[in-house]
């Protein structure tokens, strides 16, 4: 998974029910920092990490066994 990605987000406080964003960075404070597209414009979010989900919308490589692979988290 690459930041900045595009991501999936669920967050009841801003009625998100698997709104596209790209999330652009994960704040120490405890936010996600993403972009949105609204009303078209883009705008800039930060989300509680404790109050959403998010998925990424490109699922992880394929890697056959995966003996010799590890994701960098």
């Amino acid at each position: 998974m690459d930041i900045p990605g595009k991501v999936s987000l669920y967050c009841a406080l801003v009625d998100a029910k698997g709104t596209a964003a790209k999330l652009i960075a994960v704040k120490p404070e405890g936010y996600y920092h993403l972009e949105v597209a609204i009303k078209g414009g883009v705008h800039t979010m930060f989300v509680p990490i404790n109050q959403a989900a998010l998925y990424f919308a490109e699922p992880e490589p394929d890697m056959g066994d995966g003996s010799d692979f590890e994701v960098e988290r």
